[in-house]
């Protein structure tokens, strides 16, 4: 019994939670819709209206960010806003997770590499870009250092370490493959 119990639990959880997370999304997304109804003196006509709503606007300003003047004009206010510590540091960390989910159908610049540890065993990194702050590089020396970014499982964080490329091991593993092993502690079937 306690086995069919487990099973159970272990294949409808999942979907459970997972769909829990999108519908309250979408209440979300269709309360803020039926607030901006409400504002304009419309009432919530239907359940998903204000999502849809919410939606067009969304399709709205991305068609307006192809527009020059407007991407111009959102530039300088963006710049603007970036002059107050606080305010760079979140909206530049979110502005970066973001970049990472918006590829516009580029290939993947993220690396997956091996890096092997004193112990004998290796960690499994991503090079997240081939630069390294000038700040950073002068105080390192002339070697070759790139930041890899080492995942922590069933966490959205991670550690950033800077290692010579000389001791990476590329591998020829998909990104988002190798962030799912990583997230899940070897555990994704993929």
């Amino acid at each position: 019994m306690k086995t069919t119990l487990t099973r159970g639990l272990m294949n409808v959880l999942p979907m459970a939670l997972s769909l829990w997370l999108f519908w309250s999304l979408f209440e979300s997304l269709d309360a803020l819709g039926g607030l901006l109804l409400s504002l304009l003196g419309i009432m919530h006509p239907w359940v998903g209206s204000g999502f849809m709503l919410v939606i067009a606007l969304v399709f709205i300003a991305g068609l307006l960010f192809s527009v020059s003047p407007f991407a111009w004009g959102w530039q300088k206010v963006e710049s603007a806003l970036m002059r107050f510590p606080l305010f760079k540091s979140v909206y530049g960390s979110i502005r970066d997770i973001a970049s990472l989910m918006n590829r516009d159908g580029q290939p993947s610049h993220q690396q997956v590499v091996l890096v092997k540890q004193a112990n004998g065993g290796y960690v499994v990194g991503f090079i997240m870009t081939h630069t390294v702050p000038a700040p950073v590089a002068a105080a390192l020396g002339d070697d070759d250092w790139v930041p890899v970014l080492f995942q922590l499982s069933y966490q959205m964080a991670g550690v950033t370490s800077l290692v010579r490329r000389a001791d990476l091991i590329p591998v020829d593993w998909p990104f988002e493959d190798a962030m799912r092993f990583n997230l899940t502690a070897g555990l994704s079937k993929t």
